[in-house]
C-alpha cells in the first residue's frame, strides 16, 4: 500500500484530526480510491482531495465513508463540524481587518478645508450668534478605531481554546471505540452496496467449511474479490490468522494472513491461493 502523503502544516487541528481518521478508516477497510468512489457516490479524485488535506469533505462524504466501514459516525460529524466552523472563521477574518484598517485610515486623515462642498450647518443661522471655533481632532480617536479589532482576536483566541476542549472530549470518548469488520450496509442501492458475508463454519464430508463458496478450490490472490475470498478469510479466522474483515475483498491484510499460513503450513508462502493451500485450509 503506497504511504500516505504529508498534510499541509497549514491545517488547523481539528481539521487535521478529522482527515487523519477518515485516511484510517479508509486504510482499515483496505479500499482502493476507485472502490471508495464506487461505494460512496463521490469520485476517486475527490477523496484524494479530501484525504489529502486540500480541501474540506462534505458532511456526507464523511457519513457514507462512517457507513461502509460499520463505524458509528457521530465522533466523525462533531470533528467535520468544529473543522468547518474553524475554517468559516479564518475566511471571515482578513475581511474584517481590511475593515478595521480603512476605518483607521478614514479616521486618522487630516480635515481641511474643502471648496467643492461647504459643510453643512448643523444650526439655524438665525440663532448663531458667532461662528464656532473650530474643535480639533481628538488625538485619542484612532486608538478607540482598533478595539473593534482587539475585540475579534480576543474572541477568536476564546474560540480556540474552545474548540481544543470540545476535540479533547471527543478523542476521549472515541478511544474506547474497537474497530468493527467491514461489511455491507443493510439498506444500500443494489448498484452501489458491497454483498454481505457471515463465516458458519461447519464439517462437511471431514472438511471445513464457511458456506459460501460451497466447497470450490478456485485459485485466487491480491485484488480478487467475491464469494471465494469471503470463504478464505472465513477459514484464515477459524485457523486463528485475522485478515482483516470478512468483506471479499483480497487486499494487503488478507495477502498478509494467506502467506503466515502458508508458512505455518509448509508451503511456498507466495500470496496465492491455489489447490494446495485450499486443501490445507479445509484440514
Amino acid at each position: 500500500m503506497p504511504r500516505p502523503k504529508t498534510l499541509p502544516t497549514e491545517l488547523d487541528p481539528s481539521t487535521r484530526e478529522l482527515v487523519t481518521r477518515l485516511r484510517r478508516l479508509k486504510d482499515h477497510s483496505e479500499l482502493t480510491m476507485r472502490q471508495l468512489a464506487t461505494k460512496t457516490g463521490y469520485s476517486a479524485k475527490s477523496w484524494e482531495r479530501y484525504l489529502g488535506g486540500k480541501s474540506l469533505p462534505p458532511r456526507e462524504a464523511v457519513e457514507a465513508l462512517a457507513r461502509i466501514t460499520g463505524t458509528d459516525p457521530v465522533p466523525l460529524l462533531a470533528l467535520h463540524e468544529i473543522a468547518a466552523d474553524s475554517r468559516d472563521g479564518r475566511r471571515a477574518r482578513p475581511a474584517a481587518q481590511e475593515q478595521d484598517a480603512q476605518r483607521v485610515r478614514d479616521e486618522e486623515q487630516p480635515a481641511g478645508p474643502t471648496t467643492s462642498r461647504p459643510e453643512r450647518d448643523p444650526e439655524p443661522r438665525a440663532v448663531r450668534a458667532a461662528p464656532a471655533t473650530p474643535t480639533p481632532p481628538r488625538a485619542t480617536e484612532p486608538a478607540f478605531s482598533r478595539f473593534p479589532h482587539l475585540a475579534l482576536t480576543a474572541g477568536i483566541a476564546a474560540l480556540a481554546v474552545a474548540l481544543s476542549a470540545v476535540l479533547l472530549l471527543v478523542l476521549r470518548l472515541d478511544d474506547d471505540v474497537s474497530q468493527a469488520a467491514v461489511t455491507a450496509p443493510p439498506r444500500t442501492t443494489a448498484a452501489s452496496s458491497p454483498p454481505s458475508y457471515a463465516c458458519h463454519i461447519t464439517r462437511v464430508d471431514g472438511h471445513w467449511s464457511a458456506g459460501i463458496n460451497k466447497g470450490r478450490t478456485t485459485e485466487i490472490g491480491y485484488g480478487s474479490t467475491g464469494a471465494d475470498v469471503a470463504e478464505a478469510q472465513c477459514l484464515l479466522r477459524r485457523a486463528g490468522i485475522s485478515p482483516g474483515g470478512i468483506d471479499g475483498m483480497f487486499g494487503p491484510l488478507t495477502l498478509r494472513a494467506v502467506k503466515t499460513f502458508q508458512g505455518r503450513a509448509g508451503l511456498t508462502a507466495d500470496g496465492m491461493l491455489g489447490p494446495r493451500s485450499w486443501k490445507a485450509l479445509r484440514g
